[in-house]
């Protein structure tokens, strides 16, 4: 999948969200999409880095401080 992709699918998914409030309004919309689309982003990455929190912190651009706490944030560490 290139990124357009990826970029079309968010579209869509919007627009989705968008026609399913009937016309209500919106409320931290940045705030729960950045939510929604940050867990599956680190489960994949971190499941193809094996695990290996230094690697897919690397991947993801972060450190590997900041990759620990979203981790915990989205309850993806025991």
């Amino acid at each position: 999948m290139s990124k357009k992709q990826i970029q079309d699918s968010v579209r869509s998914g919007l627009e989705n969200y968008f026609r399913d409030l009937h016309g209500a309004q919106p409320d931290r919309l940045y705030d729960m999409l950045m939510h929604v689309v940050e867990k599956p982003l680190l489960e994949i990455v971190l499941a193809r880095a094996e695990g290996n929190q230094s690697r897919a912190a690397q991947w993801l651009g972060m450190n590997r401080n900041t990759l620990r706490k979203k981790l915990l944030e989205h309850k993806l560490l025991q």
